[in-house]
């Protein structure tokens, strides 16, 4: 299986392949996202936004953008930019049905924390839902029950953090404000 399989940056020919996963992954707790607002987050951090394929074909995603601590994205807007932060915001990550409990989320969480790591965030945040908070619990990250969350998360989401490992080099710098990019830049 490792030999097959490949992370690499969301392309434009990938979004049918995430929409789709993401719509079987959360229709049926109706936490499912509009296109624009999926595509959004993943073209405001194109270095923070992933596709993981397997036998040639996308099987699994990751969205993650910079976020202020403790707060996260409206799911029924699309963001206009990436905010100024050191904390990545993990917004989404999903792996086809038939490859969950492969271990390719872990994979995929690992790949995102040392893109982190090289960019200087200080912490990656998620809101859990669907029970997932299990999951992310045995991935050091910890629940703060205190963090209030609209109802469209659904009644059982629960925001966590952790901290990213420290920085391997002192070049790296945090992701600055992305909403004053050249257009030339954000292709």
């Amino acid at each position: 299986m490792n030999q097959d399989i490949h992370i690499r940056p969301i392309h434009d020919g990938d979004w049918d392949a995430v929409v789709a996963l993401e719509a079987a992954a959360y229709t049926d707790g109706e936490l499912s996202e509009e296109r624009a607002a999926l595509e959004s987050r993943g073209r405001v951090s194109p270095g923070t936004s992933f596709v993981l394929e397997y036998e040639r074909r996308v099987v699994g995603y990751v969205l993650a953008l910079p976020y202020p601590p403790y707060r996260y994205p409206d799911l029924s807007r699309a963001e206009q930019c990436a905010r100024p932060s050191r904390n990545l915001h993990l917004h989404d990550l999903v792996i086809a049905e038939r490859l969950r409990g492969s271990g390719l989320g872990t994979r995929l969480l690992s790949h995102l924390t040392e893109t982190a790591t090289a960019g200087a965030y200080e912490r990656i945040s998620l809101v859990a839902v669907g029970g997932a908070d299990t999951f992310w619990a045995a991935h050091g990250f910890t629940a703060h029950p205190e963090v209030a969350l609209p109802p469209s998360y659904g009644t059982d989401a629960l925001y966590m953090s952790r901290a990213v490992p420290e920085h391997r080099s002192e070049e790296s710098k945090p992701i600055n404000d992305l909403c004053h990019r050249s257009p030339s830049v954000a292709k």
